[in-house]
């Protein structure tokens, strides 16, 4: 187990529960990194007295370095003190969430340690370039994901994937599960940030209630673990128990269930392969009532209709469907279009953009990202309220 950490996007949902485990596992934390929360990231620099913090905005860091001035702490700002962070620990948790999280994953992959990926924004637009940067480094890419987690934990003892006939991922099926498309372009943005078991960030919650989320899951799952569209399926859970499954050639399902608490897989992308007693919530069988299980409505919730297409168009394509979501639940967030409007706005940026089947490397990613962005950001424009 290692001794140290980093946390990139420590004020996040994640990197908060993050930093909770790391308290009780008595692990030293390297370095934090952040964007404008002065007054959180200066009480967990308190706290933690990690060598280095990283803010992503300059008046912030400013700001920050005066308010630690008594401390040893180092506050830095720029894209070379992130890569800094990136590489102070042994083991580095990405918990940005976004496409923002790409430069930190890649330094982090760089460095050689291991990587707990809370972000799959990252591997859905550049999984190639990460693994192969990983490959040359020997860095470890330990999912955070509670569905990547469970695959990665159902995985454990096979060593032959042609033994793999499904990967499973469950879905909550969000707050608006049932509902019909009518009623769902009435909902509003309180309604949509109501997830009825997860306690996470805006932007993936959003995604859960559009299901959008499970779709850039399916891509990350062929990422991780090499797997084709055909061999990768989406089942609803409402209850959240079991967090996905394997299926074995032979008919053999293995599961992972546990209560929704996100410090169980955080905890074992830190302590894997050791078991360790956590602070998360324990599973009662005898409590937790019925599980149910049913297909998705890919019609109700077309965002994951349109990301499994997606999946297999290449990275290019990946990466301008998720920059247009990105900047449509941005959006909706900001009540400035409706819920149904963010499926429409990503459809249309897709279908409108000329993506090639092969990436030529980082830029061209970025770069489509930002074709994306202003594509999208005129849809938005057109459809305001």
């Amino acid at each position: 187990m290692t001794d140290a950490i980093a946390v990139l996007g420590s004020t996040g949902s994640i990197g908060r529960q993050t930093l909770e485990v790391a308290g009780e596992l008595g692990l030293r934390v390297g370095a934090l990194t952040a964007g404008r929360n002065v007054e959180l990231m200066e009480r967990q620099a308190r706290k933690y007295l990690p060598k280095l913090v990283v803010m992503s905005d300059r008046l912030a860091a400013r700001n920050l370095k005066i308010r630690l001035q008594d401390t040893p702490v180092e506050v830095a700002f720029g894209e070379q003190a992130e890569r800094d962070a990136s590489s102070a620990a042994p083991v580095t948790v990405c918990a940005v969430s976004g496409m923002a999280a790409l430069p930190g994953v890649m330094a982090a992959a760089a460095a050689g340690g291991r990587v707990a990926l809370a972000n799959k924004e990252s591997l859905v637009c550049a999984g190639s370039l990460i693994k192969e940067t990983a490959a040359r480094s020997g860095a470890e890419i330990i999912p955070v994901d509670s569905e990547h987690s469970a695959i990665f934990q159902c995985l454990q003892g096979n060593a032959d994937r042609a033994e793999v006939a499904r990967l499973i991922l469950t879905a909550s099926g969000g707050p608006f599960f049932g509902m019909t498309p009518a009623q769902l372009e009435k909902v509003t943005v309180k309604e949509a940030l109501a997830h009825p078991n997860w306690s996470m960030g805006p932007k993936i919650t959003i995604d859960s209630a559009t299901m959008m989320n499970k779709g850039l899951e399916v891509i990350e799952a062929m990422r991780l673990y090499d797997m084709p569209l055909e061999k990768i399926d989406v089942v609803i859970h409402r209850e959240s128990i079991i967090h996905s499954l394997v299926e074995y050639v032979d008919g053999a399902l293995i599961a992972q269930l546990g209560a929704p608490d996100m410090r169980l897989p955080i905890q074992y992308a830190l302590t894997y392969p050791k078991r360790l007693p956590s602070p998360a919530h324990i599973l009662d069988l005898a409590s937790c009532g019925l599980l149910s299980f049913s297909r998705p409505d890919m019609e109700g919730f077309p965002c994951l209709k349109t990301a499994m297409e997606t999946s297999v168009r290449g990275e290019a394509a990946c990466t301008v469907m998720n920059a247009a979501n990105e900047e449509a639940v941005s959006a909706f967030i900001r009540e400035y279009i409706g819920f149904t409007d963010i499926h429409a706005v990503t459809a249309e940026v897709l279908e409108r953009t000329d993506c090639p089947t092969e990436c030529g490397g980082l830029d061209e990613i970025m770069e489509y990202d930002s074709i994306a962005r202003e594509l999208a950001k005129k849809l938005i424009l057109q459809r305001g309220k």
